[in-house]
């Protein structure tokens, strides 16, 4: 007697069998079903018998141990690979960077639609074997949906029948600026830079953004999260600052905790909520030679004159390591960076065994899936670009040597490699040193952890999406309006003299212009200058009446940005990272580097003492000095959005109340000012008193700056806030606060 029914999708079937697993498979499939007690399961290798890896009442170990046993080599270098950023847009930048070929021509050029599969990504999965595969940006819901369901009916088709893993940068924030959160966009909740996630300082609120966030990845086919980002930011000029969960070991590795819980929702098991956690950058990324980013080669080294490297490791082994109901984070991604002296080879994290296999794997008893930040193994022409490899330490290496090393190392996953051919070679030059069976043996370990991972989401028993399904939990008012009280939440209110906070509405208000010179952005590519409003009109009068000059206005809204600047140029060599608006001189900067040294450079030293530096922005601060000159003593609200400490000694005497956010919307800002809701966040790192304190500070060392105190005598140190009552103190506070 059948113990099933099957039902007809749009582009797939469901299996729905009787108090057990629900089946997928696309309508056009060479996968056929056999019965079995009854039962119905997918006969994904077309081979006419119900093996173990197929039988969903089997054990997920005892299912992965027969499929291990059915893959040839070339099978499990395929799923070693993670692919390089796809994108289903045709809008943006990155829908156009990213943007693949249909039958050899461009998009617009064919008779193809975004959602049908490029050439590329037939290629990688068809000839490379390919199953991981990174998402940025995606056009809409319905294209997604489509657009997933063709991945994985074509990997379907294929050899094993492996469903694909879909993975993703952050995508929730509220701007799609960078390469790290290359996803942001859509219809989904937006809620506040990991950063203003911090500002919170609420377990609670971070787990429930996991739990919803995970559905809207679900939705969408994703299955892997490539976050959340851990390191501790100890150095405040680091331009990934703003990715993480500020500055504080403790509070980090708690809300480390509660955003893997709430992502790896195992309410009801593994299964079709769940998704996968990829947690970074072992063993901490944040602690960069002067702030500078290791995407870089200027920026390759990670230094620890403060001798506290085992901080960094606190949001991990405290914090991901340490989940209630599911044991760690699924997947760590180690960082770029070289980490100077921790061990006895000078090469890239990713590269290096001490700190993969005997710290990560043998000392802190990790169990899930080492990847590799993204291209690592390709070459590095350049030292100043972003679109280069980033093969630090090995430089002299070849590809296929890079791709060894890493697995020496203990890595399982290549982040941003489409190609197999080098992972076969490192097979090739392993079996030349240690034997066929030590390298098939090491092969099938990491092939273990990646499909662990695969099925536990329930891909290998359904990977497909249903629109009506999809949308129950896309854009949807609830999720929408939890993000934006984690935005309200995430503001921080540092300074409210005369108590000039909240505005009631329909106040005549003036908003200065925001002036932006030509510059570059991370890629590479030239941004035009510009002179506009930073807010919309439309946005400001739903609560004030905007007018043209500060004699018109009962009060002046500055919107600001945190100082930005580079550490190095091309022409000048290294600089100081500033954090201040007017040009800074390093004098106080150490006389010659910790670290140094590229097959680029002719010298050692990348110090920079005595060198100046100037900021994109500085006409923020002109903005708001000629501004309150305007106004005289009517009010002058600052909001500065903060992907960094700043230095408010230069703007904050021009102010009468001071808003800190982290990318939240200008309605939410405006929330605030208009008294709907009070101010409760609270500063998750500390503001320098100046630039001195900055570079005196030590890279991987928290909390050891001299923090502003400002013209009402309030400290701008880590665990600061107000409300409209005065300085906050609650449980988060005593509990934090150092």
């Amino acid at each position: 007697m059948k113990k099933y029914r099957i039902e007809e999708q749009k582009d797939h079937y469901l299996v729905k069998n009787d108090h057990g697993a629900t089946l997928g498979y696309a309508k056009n499939s060479p996968v056929n079903l056999i019965e079995e007690a009854g039962f119905a399961f997918k006969d994904l290798n077309k081979n006419g018998v119900l093996d173990p890896y197929e039988d969903w009442r089997l054990p997920i170990d005892e299912r992965i141990a027969d499929l291990v046993q059915q893959m040839d080599l070339e099978d499990i270098a395929g799923l070693m690979l993670y692919s390089a950023h796809q994108s289903v847009s045709t809008e943006g930048l990155f829908g156009t960077m990213f943007a693949g070929t249909y039958d050899g021509q461009p998009l617009s050029e064919s008779h193809a639609v975004i959602s049908d599969l490029s050439d590329q990504q037939k290629e990688f999965l068809e000839n490379e074997r390919l199953r991981h595969v990174l998402l940025t940006a995606v056009e809409d819901l319905e294209t997604g949906v489509k657009w997933a369901n063709k991945l994985q009916a074509y990997a379907e088709a294929l050899d094993l029948g492996i469903p694909v893993n879909i993975s993703s940068d952050p995508r929730h924030t509220t701007s799609a600026h960078s390469e790290f959160d290359a996803g942001a966009g859509g219809d989904i909740s937006k809620w506040p830079h990991q950063l203003g996630l911090a500002a919170t300082f609420s377990p609670k609120l971070i787990k429930e953004f996991g739990e919803i966030a995970s559905k809207e990845y679900r939705a969408l086919g994703i299955t892997t999260a490539l976050s959340p980002q851990v390191d501790i930011a100890t150095e405040p000029r680091w331009m990934r600052f703003n990715g993480t969960f500020g500055e504080d070991s403790q509070l980090s590795a708690d809300l480390a905790k509660a955003y893997c819980e709430g992502f790896q929702n195992s309410q009801n098991g593994w299964g079709k909520e769940s998704v996968n956690a990829m947690v970074k950058h072992w063993p901490g990324g944040g602690s960069g030679e002067g702030g500078r980013d290791a995407h870089y080669g200027y920026g390759k080294f990670a230094v620890y004159p403060g001798n506290n490297f085992n901080e960094h490791l606190k949001p991990f082994i405290d914090g991901a390591f340490k989940l209630d109901k599911t044991g760690q984070a699924s997947a760590v991604m180690p960082y770029y960076t070289i980490s100077h002296n921790q061990s006895n080879e000078m090469v890239g994290n990713g590269f290096n065994h001490h700190l993969i296999t005997e710290l990560l794997r043998d000392k802190y008893n990790y169990q899930g899936v080492v990847c590799t930040d993204w291209n690592i193994t390709h070459d590095a022409p350049e030292i100043d670009s972003f679109m280069v490899g980033k093969p630090w330490g090995v430089e002299q290496l070849t590809v296929a040597e890079r791709h060894y090393k890493a697995l020496v190392a203990g890595v399982d996953q290549f982040g941003g490699n489409n190609q197999a051919a080098p992972v076969m070679e490192a097979y090739a030059l392993g079996v030349a040193e240690h034997g066929e069976l030590h390298m098939r043996e090491k092969f099938e370990g990491s092939a273990t952890r990646l499909l662990r991972n695969i099925f536990r989401t329930g891909l290998m028993e359904n990977p497909y999406l249903d629109l009506a399904e999809s949308q129950a939990h896309y854009g949807i008012p609830t999720y929408q309006r939890k993000g934006f009280e984690a935005q309200l939440k995430s503001v921080v209110l540092v300074k409210n003299e005369s108590e000039v906070l909240p505005r009631k509405a329909r106040q005549k208000v003036y908003i200065p212009k925001r002036l932006r010179p030509a510059s570059v952005n991370w890629f590479g590519q030239a941004t035009a200058p510009t002179e506009e409003l930073p807010i919309l009109p439309e946005t400001i009068t739903a609560y004030y009446d905007l007018v043209a000059t500060p004699e018109e206005a009962d009060f002046a809204l500055v919107m600001m940005e945190s100082p930005k600047s580079v550490g190095y140029h091309k022409e000048t060599g290294y600089l100081p990272v500033s954090l201040q608006y007017r040009p800074y001189r390093a004098d106080l900067a150490r006389e010659v580097s910790i670290a140094g040294g590229d097959p680029l450079e002719k010298e050692l030293d990348r110090g920079y003492r005595g060198k100046t530096n100037t900021v994109e922005n500085e006409a923020d601060l002109d903005q708001l000095i000629a501004t309150k000159k305007a106004m005289g003593d009517k009010p002058v609200i600052v909001t500065l959005d903060s992907n960094n400490p700043t230095v408010p000694k230069e703007f904050e005497p021009y102010a009468d109340s001071i808003l800190i956010h982290f990318s939240a919307t200008n309605q939410a800002l405006l929330t605030i000012i208009s008294g709907e809701t009070e101010p409760s966040g609270l500063l998750p790192f500390q503001l320098p008193a100046h630039m001195e304190t900055v570079e005196t500070q030590q890279e991987d060392v928290p909390h050891d700056m001299e923090a502003y105190a400002d013209s009402q005598g309030n400290v701008y140190d880590f665990a600061f806030g107000m409300n409209f009552s005065g300085v906050i103190q609650d449980e988060r506070v005593a509990r934090y606060k150092k």
